[in-house]
Protein backbone atom coordinates (compact mmCIF):
# COMPACT_ATOMS: atom_id res chain seq x y z
CA UNK A 1 0.00 0.00 0.00
CA UNK A 2 1.17 3.53 -0.77
CA UNK A 3 0.90 5.80 2.26
CA UNK A 4 1.50 9.51 2.47
CA UNK A 5 3.60 10.56 5.44
CA UNK A 6 2.94 14.07 6.74
CA UNK A 7 6.55 15.09 7.32
CA UNK A 8 9.57 16.63 5.69
CA UNK A 9 11.91 14.79 8.05
CA UNK A 10 13.90 12.15 6.14
CA UNK A 11 15.14 10.58 9.42
CA UNK A 12 11.54 9.97 10.52
CA UNK A 13 10.63 8.65 7.08
CA UNK A 14 13.50 6.16 7.13
CA UNK A 15 12.52 4.96 10.61
CA UNK A 16 8.87 4.58 9.64
CA UNK A 17 9.66 2.75 6.39
CA UNK A 18 11.61 0.19 8.38
CA UNK A 19 8.68 -0.24 10.76
CA UNK A 20 6.04 -0.47 8.03
CA UNK A 21 7.80 -2.99 5.82
CA UNK A 22 5.76 -3.87 2.76
CA UNK A 23 4.28 -0.40 2.43
CA UNK A 24 5.58 2.50 0.33
CA UNK A 25 5.86 5.90 2.01
CA UNK A 26 5.76 9.21 0.17
CA UNK A 27 6.40 12.60 1.71
CA UNK A 28 5.09 15.87 0.23
CA UNK A 29 8.50 17.31 -0.71
CA UNK A 30 9.27 14.29 -2.90
CA UNK A 31 6.24 15.16 -5.02
CA UNK A 32 6.97 18.89 -5.08
CA UNK A 33 4.13 19.70 -2.70
CA UNK A 34 4.40 22.55 -0.24
CA UNK A 35 3.43 21.34 3.22
CA UNK A 36 3.75 23.57 6.28
CA UNK A 37 0.87 22.93 8.70
CA UNK A 38 0.12 25.23 11.60
CA UNK A 39 0.74 22.96 14.58
CA UNK A 40 -1.64 24.83 16.86
CA UNK A 41 -2.84 21.89 18.93
CA UNK A 42 -2.39 21.60 22.67
CA UNK A 43 -1.30 17.96 22.63
CA UNK A 44 0.77 15.57 20.52
CA UNK A 45 -2.42 13.84 19.32
CA UNK A 46 -4.06 17.12 18.27
CA UNK A 47 -0.99 18.20 16.30
CA UNK A 48 -0.67 14.80 14.59
CA UNK A 49 -4.31 15.00 13.53
CA UNK A 50 -3.89 18.56 12.25
CA UNK A 51 -0.96 17.41 10.07
CA UNK A 52 -2.80 14.31 8.84
CA UNK A 53 -5.92 16.25 7.86
CA UNK A 54 -3.97 18.99 6.09
CA UNK A 55 -1.97 16.51 4.04
CA UNK A 56 -5.14 14.53 3.23
CA UNK A 57 -6.73 17.69 1.82
CA UNK A 58 -3.57 18.37 -0.18
CA UNK A 59 -3.33 14.93 -1.79
CA UNK A 60 -6.97 13.81 -1.90
CA UNK A 61 -7.20 14.50 -5.62
CA UNK A 62 -4.07 12.50 -6.42
CA UNK A 63 -5.58 9.04 -6.05
CA UNK A 64 -3.79 8.71 -2.76
CA UNK A 65 -3.86 6.03 -0.13
CA UNK A 66 -4.16 6.78 3.58
CA UNK A 67 -2.12 9.39 5.42
CA UNK A 68 0.11 8.87 8.43
CA UNK A 69 1.21 11.76 10.61
CA UNK A 70 3.03 11.87 13.88
CA UNK A 71 3.90 14.44 16.46
CA UNK A 72 6.60 13.69 18.96
CA UNK A 73 8.81 15.36 21.47
CA UNK A 74 10.66 15.21 24.76
CA UNK A 75 8.83 15.76 28.04
CA UNK A 76 11.00 16.57 31.07
CA UNK A 77 9.50 16.04 34.53
CA UNK A 78 11.48 18.80 36.26
CA UNK A 79 10.42 21.31 33.59
CA UNK A 80 6.71 20.59 33.93
CA UNK A 81 6.66 18.50 30.77
CA UNK A 82 8.50 21.00 28.60
CA UNK A 83 9.61 21.24 25.88
CA UNK A 84 6.81 18.79 24.98
CA UNK A 85 4.89 19.69 21.84
CA UNK A 86 7.34 22.54 21.24
CA UNK A 87 10.40 20.27 21.23
CA UNK A 88 11.40 21.07 17.63
CA UNK A 89 10.90 24.79 18.26
CA UNK A 90 12.53 24.88 21.69
CA UNK A 91 14.85 27.87 22.02
CA UNK A 92 13.74 29.48 18.76
CA UNK A 93 14.11 33.25 18.56
CA UNK A 94 12.59 35.42 15.84
CA UNK A 95 11.68 32.31 13.86
CA UNK A 96 15.28 31.06 13.68
CA UNK A 97 15.47 27.35 14.55
CA UNK A 98 18.32 26.04 16.66
CA UNK A 99 20.38 23.06 15.53
CA UNK A 100 19.88 19.84 17.50
CA UNK A 101 23.13 20.22 19.44
CA UNK A 102 22.25 23.78 20.40
CA UNK A 103 18.82 22.69 21.63
CA UNK A 104 20.36 19.89 23.67
CA UNK A 105 22.85 22.22 25.33
CA UNK A 106 20.15 24.80 26.05
CA UNK A 107 17.90 22.18 27.63
CA UNK A 108 20.68 20.78 29.82
CA UNK A 109 21.63 24.31 30.85
CA UNK A 110 18.03 25.03 31.85
CA UNK A 111 17.83 21.80 33.83
CA UNK A 112 21.17 22.54 35.49
CA UNK A 113 22.02 20.40 38.52
CA UNK A 114 18.42 19.50 39.25
CA UNK A 115 18.48 15.92 40.60
CA UNK A 116 15.14 15.18 38.96
CA UNK A 117 16.31 13.86 35.58
CA UNK A 118 13.28 11.81 34.52
CA UNK A 119 12.13 12.41 30.94
CA UNK A 120 10.43 10.60 28.11
CA UNK A 121 9.96 10.73 24.40
CA UNK A 122 6.28 10.79 23.40
CA UNK A 123 4.91 9.97 19.96
CA UNK A 124 1.31 10.30 18.81
CA UNK A 125 0.72 8.69 15.41
CA UNK A 126 -2.40 9.07 13.30
CA UNK A 127 -3.52 6.79 10.48
CA UNK A 128 -6.15 8.73 8.54
CA UNK A 129 -8.36 7.40 5.76
CA UNK A 130 -10.57 10.48 5.47
CA UNK A 131 -11.54 13.53 7.52
CA UNK A 132 -13.72 11.49 9.86
CA UNK A 133 -12.11 8.03 9.84
CA UNK A 134 -8.81 7.75 11.64
CA UNK A 135 -6.91 5.87 14.32
CA UNK A 136 -4.50 7.31 16.90
CA UNK A 137 -1.76 5.49 18.82
CA UNK A 138 0.34 7.25 21.46
CA UNK A 139 3.42 5.69 23.07
CA UNK A 140 6.45 6.69 25.17
CA UNK A 141 10.10 5.83 25.71
CA UNK A 142 11.09 6.42 29.32
CA UNK A 143 14.57 7.51 30.37
CA UNK A 144 16.57 10.16 32.17
CA UNK A 145 18.62 13.12 31.02
CA UNK A 146 22.39 12.91 31.28
CA UNK A 147 24.64 15.96 31.58
CA UNK A 148 26.35 15.84 28.17
CA UNK A 149 25.72 14.27 24.79
CA UNK A 150 26.69 10.65 24.15
CA UNK A 151 26.44 8.75 20.88
CA UNK A 152 26.39 9.58 17.19
CA UNK A 153 23.23 7.81 16.03
CA UNK A 154 19.67 9.01 15.84
CA UNK A 155 18.77 12.68 15.81
CA UNK A 156 17.30 15.44 17.94
CA UNK A 157 17.43 14.80 21.66
CA UNK A 158 18.63 11.18 21.27
CA UNK A 159 22.17 11.89 22.60
CA UNK A 160 20.93 13.18 25.97
CA UNK A 161 18.20 10.66 26.84
CA UNK A 162 19.79 7.80 28.76
CA UNK A 163 17.96 4.47 29.01
CA UNK A 164 18.87 2.75 32.31
CA UNK A 165 17.49 -0.58 31.09
CA UNK A 166 19.85 -0.45 28.09
CA UNK A 167 22.81 1.24 29.78
CA UNK A 168 23.08 3.61 26.80
CA UNK A 169 21.60 6.77 25.35
CA UNK A 170 19.15 6.52 22.48
CA UNK A 171 21.92 7.83 20.19
CA UNK A 172 24.09 4.85 21.15
CA UNK A 173 21.52 2.31 19.95
CA UNK A 174 21.61 0.67 16.54
CA UNK A 175 18.68 1.42 14.26
CA UNK A 176 17.06 -1.99 14.81
CA UNK A 177 17.45 -1.64 18.57
CA UNK A 178 15.97 1.83 18.53
CA UNK A 179 13.01 0.78 16.40
CA UNK A 180 12.31 -2.09 18.77
CA UNK A 181 11.89 0.07 21.89
CA UNK A 182 11.30 3.64 20.74
CA UNK A 183 8.14 5.66 21.20
CA UNK A 184 7.77 5.90 17.42
CA UNK A 185 8.47 2.20 16.97
CA UNK A 186 5.80 1.21 19.47
CA UNK A 187 3.21 3.54 17.94
CA UNK A 188 4.09 2.40 14.41
CA UNK A 189 3.63 -1.26 15.32
CA UNK A 190 0.12 -0.47 16.55
CA UNK A 191 -0.60 1.35 13.27
CA UNK A 192 0.91 -1.55 11.29
CA UNK A 193 -1.41 -3.91 13.14
CA UNK A 194 -4.39 -1.78 12.22
CA UNK A 195 -3.31 -1.73 8.56
CA UNK A 196 -2.91 -5.50 8.58
CA UNK A 197 -6.32 -5.98 10.12
CA UNK A 198 -7.97 -3.79 7.49
CA UNK A 199 -6.29 -5.38 4.47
Amino acid sequence: MTIWFASGNQHKKAELEALLAGHTLKIPAEEGLGFDPDESGESFAENALIKARELYRLVSGLGSGPVIADDSGLCVDALGGRPGIRSARYGNTDGARLESGERNRLLLQELGDNPRRGARFVCAMVLLFNEDRFFIAQETLEGELIREERGKGGFGYDPILYLPQEGRTVAELGEDEKNRISHRGKAARIIAGILAGLS
